[in-house]
């Protein structure tokens, strides 16, 4: 899966996120995650067709709370108020 991002730095943020929770199924399910320029990449094996279903789908909707937060707080984060 391919997924790209405003910028290197927020699809970094992204890989970062993500690779913190590992696979339920390390025996069954294997993942890389990379990063090239501002595009998320994420590369799965797995033992079936269903459970390459099922792990994609999670991928995903990780990548979409990545996205909804860095909409709402990135601008923030990245400028943090001045004392």
């Amino acid at each position: 899966l391919k997924i790209p991002f405003a910028s290197e730095k927020h699809a970094l943020i992204a890989k970062r996120t993500i690779e913190v929770d590992t696979e339920l199924q390390p025996h069954a399910v294997k993942r890389i995650i990379t990063v090239e320029e501002n595009i998320l990449i994420a590369a799965f094996s797995t033992l079936t067709i269903r459970l390459a279903r099922l792990v994609a789908n999670a991928f995903l909707e990780n990548v979409d709370l990545v996205v909804r937060t860095l909409e709402q707080f990135g601008e923030e984060a990245e400028n943090p108020p001045s004392s």
